[in-house]
């Protein structure tokens, strides 16, 4: 039996259904199961494109999920996405 892949718009609207369209720091580390440390971190070096509003940071899901395409190209990317995989 063939595995199903799973899409840009699939994660979107399955994965990540739980979460706001836009995330704080601490969801999207909920997100990613990392510490909000590491996902300080991972805003400071660029690796996840973020929006600063006054003194906080804002991550579209969009963004989030562009990060995960970019850490695990397809057709990987459907099987990397599970809390813990993105330290």
């Amino acid at each position: 039996m063939q595995e199903a892949k799973m899409g840009f718009s699939d994660v979107y609207r399955s994965v990540l259904k739980d979460y706001p369209d836009v995330l704080t720091v601490e969801e999207m580390s909920r997100a990613l199961g990392i510490s909000t440390k590491t996902g300080y971190k991972l805003i400071r070096e660029n690796k996840i494109e973020s929006l600063k509003v006054g003194r906080s940071y804002r991550i579209p899901k969009a963004h989030l999920l562009s990060y995960g395409y970019r850490k695990y190209p397809l057709p990987t990317f459907h099987l990397a996405w599970m809390p813990g995989s993105f330290d």
